[in-house]
């Protein structure tokens, strides 16, 4: 059985309440020759379209599973569309593997056979390395031993085999995580129609060329560029100087003319940030929509500047479909004891406490209550006579107030806590569920990767999360 779907929703539409009405056009053969072969693809290369985008930086194993959720709902809001305008509209992913934070994407995270969060990590990158762009980070021999610790340590199933195979056919030793993330999305979610494009390979390089030259010449409000490059530390943002470019952290020296002989000669070397990114996408794509987590619909009308530079018209940012998956022995919890999956955002101990002291007997919970007020009420009594007598003893009156409810919260805990000594199983069962749901105390999707709950519930999971996000679709 698989889990309860439930929806999470994102707030906020940064381009508007529906996707830009856009003109279908043929896509260039650079954006063919950077997308992976299957459906999406094939549809790109028949004629004038129009497209729906998303993205995300790759991760170990496909990162976060709301990277999955990213692509489903490209895929959703596409096919809506395609109903709506009776034009061809693909689904593009673009893998941004000129993203350097290898230490945002060198790991995974499942839930063990114990239900416990189990982090695999595949290596850590030197403090003093160079900052690579993950299109040029091979997973090297290290993914066999992370391969190996997702057998080991998460729970048997008949669908685990086909769940490894599918990471190790994607995730070589001789494969950049960028690739490697590529591949997996395309098995994945390419026959579901999604065209998984790679903007780091030559072709795509040498058609952003132009675009991110251009963009050299506005500013952002950090005092950077938004065009980065690699430099002797790695990919590095440059700062305007003069006439000239500045590199953040190695302080290299780039004119423009250098600048200008680097794009025609070695352009991988030249790469946008975050900002610059969905207005090439806008620029290479025809464009109508981009699906956006919160951070992305947060910082996109910053790009403003940037549109206006490039001569590009600006998509419209759409939130993502945002959800939890509620596994049956968690939704046991939570419809015992009246809870809601929001409930175990609350730090650690916090719902346990609750449950517990509704377990206090009946005559103590009254007696602490009655006794916490009295206190109140007769030290409030004690401070007004003293007050009278010295204004200055009020202070030690209202000390020595504090301290005597301090005493009564002390008592109160250390009675909570014999009850949760008796009531290991139910502490257990709790701290099962926030394991589940929240992960390391952030929400599910950011943490588990989809690999995890695939092992345990195969290809009808993503069936239904296909439906789920596909109604979620009809009705934005």
């Amino acid at each position: 059985m698989i889990p309860r779907i439930v929806a999470t929703p994102i707030a906020g539409r940064a381009g508007g309440s529906a996707p830009a009405v856009g003109n279908p056009r043929a896509v260039t053969q650079p954006v063919l020759e950077s997308t992976l072969p299957g459906p999406g693809r094939d549809r790109l290369a028949k004629g004038q379209v129009l497209v729906v985008t998303t993205g995300q930086q790759p991760g170990l194993f496909t990162g976060p599973v709301y990277t999955i959720y990213k692509a489903l709902s490209a895929i959703a809001i596409a096919r809506r569309l395609e109903r709506e305008r009776k034009v061809p509209v693909v689904p593009v992913f673009w893998v941004a593997g000129d993203d350097h934070d290898f230490q945002e994407a060198n790991h995974a995270t499942f839930l063990s056979t114990a239900g416990e969060p189990m982090t695999v990590v595949l290596r850590e990158r030197p403090a003093d390395a160079q900052a690579l762009p993950l299109y040029r980070e091979r997973c090297g021999p290290e993914i066999a031993l992370a391969l190996d610790q997702v057998r080991q340590g998460t729970p048997d199933s008949e669908f685990k085999e086909a769940v490894l195979a599918w990471l190790a056919n994607a995730y070589r030793p001789d494969a950049t995580l960028a690739d490697a993330a590529a591949a997996a999305i395309q098995t994945l979610l390419g026959p579901l129609g999604l065209a998984v494009v790679r903007p780091y390979v030559a072709s795509m390089k040498g058609a952003m060329a132009p675009l991110l030259l251009r963009a050299l010449g506005t500013t952002l409000d950090d005092g950077l560029s938004p065009v980065l490059i690699e430099a002797q530390q790695g990919r590095d943002r440059l700062r305007p100087e003069g006439d000239a470019f500045v590199t953040r952290r190695s302080g290299e020296r780039f004119t423009r003319a250098a600048l200008e002989r680097i794009a025609g000669d070695a352009p991988e070397r030249l790469s946008p940030n975050v900002l610059l990114r969905p207005v090439i996408e806008a620029a290479l794509l025809p464009t109508v929509a981009y699906m956006a987590g919160p951070g992305e619909l947060e910082y996109f009308p910053s790009a403003a500047p940037l549109y206006r530079a490039l001569g590009v018209s600006p998509q419209t940012a759409l939130p993502r479909w945002s959800g939890t998956l509620v596994e049956s022995r968690v939704d046991k919890v939570v419809e015992k004891h009246g809870l809601k999956v929001d409930d175990f955002a609350a730090p650690p101990g916090a719902v346990e406490g609750r449950l517990v002291r509704d377990q206090l007997p009946p005559e103590v919970a009254a007696t602490l209550e009655n006794l916490k007020q009295e206190i109140r009420s007769a030290y409030g009594r004690v401070s007004d006579g003293a007050r009278r007598v010295d204004p200055t003893l009020e202070r030690s009156v209202e000390s020595a107030r504090n301290a005597a409810l301090g005493g009564m919260q002390e008592i109160e805990k250390k009675i909570v806590a014999a009850l949760k000594r008796t009531n290991e199983t139910l502490v257990g069962q709790l701290a099962r569920a926030r394991a589940a749901l929240f992960p390391t105390g952030e929400p599910q999707e950011r943490v588990l990767t989809y690999a995890s709950m695939a092992i345990r519930y195969g290809p009808a999971l993503l069936e239904a999360l296909d439906a789920e996000v596909a109604r979620w679709a009809v009705a934005s």
